[in-house]
């Protein structure tokens, strides 16, 4: 079973930056698409951003331009580096690992998750 450890989130002001990590275990990551999804309160879990084996990259359109993914494929780590954040983007972000190319996978179809990263965009 796969297991994910996220990290790096905090409280930062509108505008500012944070880098998320995800380390990954029990997985052929060799096949694997990763992805970053987040949750914020009163409102689902949705998909922020995935990255292919290959390094092809899939983003929600709010955060296009702002947030980039990437992945170390010797290390098994994904991470989020996200710039001008904004207060909308307030909410947990999780990481998830998943078989094939696909760049969008429904949260619903996932049996596991990680324990999250809160990050808090406020002045």
């Amino acid at each position: 079973q796969v297991q994910l450890v996220e990290s790096g989130g905090g409280l930062v002001q509108p505008g500012g930056s944070l880098r998320l990590s995800c380390a990954a275990s029990g997985y052929r990551f060799s096949f694997a698409t990763m992805g970053w999804y987040r949750q914020a309160p009163g409102k689902q879990r949705e998909l922020v951003a995935a990255i292919t084996r290959g390094g092809t990259t899939n983003y929600a359109d709010s955060v296009k331009g702002r947030f980039t993914i990437s992945r170390d494929n010797t290390l098994n780590t994904v991470a989020l580096q996200m710039n001008n954040l904004k207060p909308e983007d307030t909410a947990v972000y999780y990481c998830n690992v998943w078989y094939g190319s696909r760049l969008f996978v429904p949260p619903t179809d996932f049996d596991s998750w990680g324990q999250g990263t809160q990050v808090t965009v406020s002045s």
